[in-house]
């Protein structure tokens, strides 16, 4: 049975995700919106698709049965991003927004997210309205019957449209592009093949690209996700070009990992405190903050200095959306480079935030580097770092119930609090662990945060030794 985790269904091209399993996910695409909205309702579904193999043919097979089921498909000409589709389901009132796309995994892998009116990941409880449909047509399979795409095109219920031009221009809207040029901050570009190529030039002329072409392999790249072992080669390249600032988007570009002018990594963590420094202090921003429960403790501490309401959520930036679009959030984010503002939809987006990340460069007259300094001599020092372990059922049984069983120690460390809202969560003097189950990969992921690397390395072996 197919299932959607923390953002979509994924599964191995050729043996889950097949045109068959598509169909399928479609058709109860088109149930749930029916039900929801009415067989009478004028419903149109965005679709889009990114650089995977077979992206574009999954992506016409999702709008063939939208279009069978009665429904109009805005489907994108070519390679689009995960907050393009976003950004046209609010512009063009859809009733839901639909990227092929599995982000960060693999080449072998792809995926089918689902994106709601409002321009941001679908709620938790639509998906599951969805998946209820599913599970349906999974029981007793239909006859799928659909036309051709170009009898679709024809009759009216299939329109291509380009996903891009039209959400660069609004970026302009938003960002002080001419700000940024005037300084001459030297940039390089890394859209790790994925759906980021060919936009960094219509906004930054100067700026400079690697594995800016199309390859659904990803070339020497084992998986596009802009963590610091997968950009060893942005870093090189950084220094030895003399970049002020190396920025590289994920598979589906909705996120975002950065490197200083010296190669050095900048996480998530220091990239969502940059910002709600920038939007609270100098935008003068207000509202309250939103973190996933793998994300730095830097926030709580900003939002306690300046009384700002906090809300912490799963792992997911489906719930981080939810809150957006029912209250006023200045950021909300997730600790694997995906946050939105409140000066954009409530969706990730890795280029627009890597411009606005230029734009406080600019603005502030300071370096990537200076701007991360600047966190320690307020906050004192975090370092974090995670792991993703590839284990057996057993094993992965085992450490679970192990962190499940509220240990009072963690190593060497003695555990003062804990938070199992998602994953098991331990906090020690100065840090913390954080044990969770992929919702994505076959994976266990171990994060920790702590005032030292040696810490933080200490934590994470403990964890991975829990049985």
């Amino acid at each position: 049975m197919i299932k959607f985790g923390t953002d979509g269904w994924r599964g191995l091209i050729a043996r889950d995700f097949t045109f068959e399993n598509v169909q399928k996910v479609a058709l109860a695409t088109a149930k749930y919106l029916k039900k929801k909205l009415g067989d009478d309702a004028n419903l149109t579904v965005v679709v889009g698709y990114d650089t995977r193999f077979l992206s574009r043919q999954f992506a016409e097979e999702t709008a063939l049965v939208l279009a069978w089921q009665g429904i109009k498909v805005q489907l994108a000409d070519g390679v689009s991003s995960t907050p393009q589709i976003s950004y046209h389901t609010k512009q063009k009132n859809a009733s839901l927004g639909i990227v092929i796309t599995a982000s960060h995994n693999p080449p072998v892998y792809n995926g089918y997210k689902v994106k709601a009116n409002f321009g941001g990941p679908a709620k938790p409880e639509d998906i599951d309205a969805l998946e209820s449909e599913l599970k349906k047509i999974w029981s007793k399979p239909p006859q799928f019957k659909m036309r051709t795409l170009k009898d679709y095109i024809k009759l009216g219920f299939i329109k291509h449209f380009d996903a891009k031009e039209s959400y660069l221009r609004y970026i302009k809207k938003k960002i002080d592009i001419e700000q940024i040029k005037s300084t001459g901050i030297k940039v390089l570009f890394d859209p790790m093949h994925g759906a980021g190529i060919d936009t960094i030039k219509y906004l930054l002329p100067e700026a400079d690209e690697i594995h800016g072409d199309y390859n659904p392999s990803f070339g020497n790249i084992d998986h596009p996700e802009p963590i610091a072992e997968c950009l060893g080669e942005l870093s090189e390249r950084v220094v030895a070009g003399k970049y002020d600032i190396g920025i590289a988007t994920d598979g589906d570009a909705d996120r975002l990992g950065l490197m200083d002018h010296e190669g050095n990594f900048v996480d998530s963590h220091k990239i969502y405190m940059i910002l709600l420094k920038y939007l609270y202090e100098v935008k003068k921003k207000r509202g309250s903050v939103a973190k996933t429960v793998s994300l730095t403790s830097m926030v709580n501490l900003f939002c306690a200095k300046h009384n700002i309401t906090i809300h912490e959520t799963p792992v997911g930036f489906k719930h981080i959306a939810k809150l957006m679009v029912e209250d006023k959030i200045l950021i909300g984010g997730e600790e694997s480079g995906g946050l939105s503002s409140i000066v954009h939809i409530p969706e990730r987006d890795g280029l627009f935030n890597s411009l606005m990340i230029l734009e406080i460069m600019a603005v502030r007259g300071k370096s990537l580097k200076e701007l991360c300094l600047e966190l320690d001599e307020e906050f004192g020092t975090h370092r974090f770092n995670r792991r993703d372990v590839v284990v057996t059922e057993e094993l992965k049984e085992q450490i679970l119930s192990a962190a499940a069983s509220n240990p009072k120690k963690i190593g060497k460390f003695d555990v003062i609090d804990f938070n199992f809202m998602d994953g098991y969560k331990f906090f020690v003097k100065n840090g913390w662990l954080l044990i969770r189950a992929s919702g994505t990969e076959p994976l266990i992921r171990f994060y920790a945060e702590a005032d030292t690397v040696t810490k933080v390395n200490e934590l994470l072996d403990a964890g991975m030794k829990m049985k």
